[in-house]
Parts: structure tokens; sequence; C-alpha cells
């Protein structure tokens, strides 16, 4: 079943606070993950790790340097799980 943006966005908010404890509300799609939410290599993994599990998707590790930004993410689970 295809996810909508809408659900991942929800999802990898959620994923962010958890990993990084940054708050869900201040997580936008244009937000850069290393910039702006100063989310390290580290939790990088892990959230692409936790997006993995929750969405039922696989992102190769040579996508992952690609995934700059939450709507980066987002649309990337989006395209895979459709």
């Amino acid at each position: 079943m295809a996810l909508t943006q809408a659900e991942v966005l929800i999802g990898i908010k959620e994923i962010v606070e958890e990993v990084a404890g940054i708050p869900a509300d201040t997580i936008e799609m244009d937000k850069n993950f290393t910039d702006d939410l100063d989310v390290d290599s580290l939790s990088m993994v892990e959230v692409v790790v936790a997006a993995e599990e929750r969405f039922g998707v696989k992102i190769p590790d040579d996508q992952v340097s690609e995934l700059a930004t939450v709507g980066d993410a987002v649309n990337f689970i989006v395209k895979v799980s459709a």
C-alpha cells in the first residue's frame, strides 16, 4: 500500500523527535537534517533504520547521503512505498 506524504512526514517527525530529541512541531519538510536539526551521522543512521522498520521500506546506504532534508526523506519513502 502506498504511503501518503502526510503519513510519512508524521512518522519522520516522531522518529527524529525520538532519536535526536527535536520537538516534532519544529520539524518541517524544508529542514536540513544536519544544518537545521543537528542530526549527526550516527543519529541519521538511527533515523534511517527506524524509518525502514516503520514504513517497511529499504533505504540503500548510497541513498542516505542524498536525503539532506526532511522532504528528501519523505519523498523517497513515498516513492519506494508505491
